[in-house]
């Protein structure tokens, strides 16, 4: 108690927190992805749930430990202190998180703010090759109002330094965590140079769902469709075979219309046009076929007359001994 008065004694949380006003405050961030909640293709929206964590030094908020029974880290209120104005510029919906009151400091001024956060952003979706296809969607993370001189971003320091943060979380959801990337810039805008770091989240669909309940169930009618060429043409059964077969297949893709992506035209809905092209291909093949037996049985006999004018005509006109 007696610390954190020491602490807050004329502390002003609305300036940043150096005594050096040309020393930048440097903000080191590290995420992990702990699930992927949902993806709407038809929006191009990603709805995640990250552990956030970013640290900085508050030179305002240091202390010698022998002074004060050798404590070296304290917990203090979240609103009492200067925060850092980092946000995501993918995030499209409102950030969503449980509130977190207080925040870590340590004796050398070293402040740790961890949060749970549930974000949706906005991603660039490639679903040609749904669904096995394979996504990249980014988070962003940069100062709204400081430029790099006030405020440096900056990654946490891993077990291992390199650009790939090597054990992501596996969601058990519909997707699956690949990989995580990341990557720092700088973006100058009127003059004035703002750090952003961004995480790639490499993110691999599972296919299992969408073989079993939309593409085996189509490949079985089409084989059901060749099956029927074996029906024999003079039964009456074969047009009314394919005609369920063709309104099974409406009826189908009506069905999974909902489950496809709205998002240009997946290799996924070629094949099913092609599908039914050839369900309408094979369905007028055999009405053609069955009206011309039909038509075979309506014609009219030759009369007997006329039978044995033409083949005594044509007896005459072939010399004997010619077949």
């Amino acid at each position: 108690m007696e610390l954190s008065q020491h602490l807050m004694n004329g502390y002003d949380k609305s300036v940043r927190p150096v005594k050096d006003w040309r020393k930048p405050t440097t903000v080191y961030i590290k995420i992990a992805i702990y699930a992927i909640l949902g993806v709407d293709e038809k929006n191009q929206l990603v709805k995640s749930y990250i552990w956030y964590n970013q640290s900085w030094v508050d030179e305002f908020l240091q202390w010698d430990p022998s002074e004060f029974d050798n404590v070296t880290r304290i917990s203090i209120p979240t609103q009492s202190i200067w925060l850092p104005d980092i946000m995501i510029e993918e995030a499209v919906g409102p950030k969503e998180s449980p509130d977190v009151p207080y925040v870590y400091v340590s004796h050398h001024g070293r402040i740790t703010n961890n949060n749970p956060i549930r974000v949706t952003t906005f991603c660039n979706l490639d679903i040609y090759y749904f669904p096995f296809d394979v996504i990249n969607c980014s988070i962003s993370f940069s100062s709204w109002l400081h430029t790099s001189q006030d405020i440096n971003i900056s990654f946490a320091k891993l077990p291992h330094d390199h650009n790939t943060i090597s054990n992501p979380c596996m969601t058990k959801g519909e997707w699956d965590i690949l990989n995580v990337l990341r990557k720092y810039r700088e973006v100058i805008d009127e003059d004035s140079k703002f750090g952003e770091i961004t995480f790639y989240i490499i993110l691999k669909r599972k296919p299992l769902f969408y073989t079993v309940n939309i593409i085996l169930p189509s490949a079985l009618l089409m084989i059901l469709d060749t099956i029927g060429f074996n029906i024999p043409p003079e039964s009456g059964e074969r047009i009314s075979f394919k005609i369920t077969l063709l309104l099974g297949y409406s009826v189908f893709l009506v069905m999974v219309s909902d489950t496809l992506p709205e998002i240009g035209a997946p290799l996924i809905g070629i094949y099913f046009s092609l599908c039914m092209l050839m369900l309408m291909l094979s369905l007028t093949e055999s009405i053609f076929i069955v009206g011309i037996l039909h038509k075979k049985s309506l014609c009219p006999l030759v009369p007997d007359w006329l039978r044995h004018l033409v083949l005594d005509r044509a007896a005459y006109l072939i010399p004997p001994g010619e077949d």
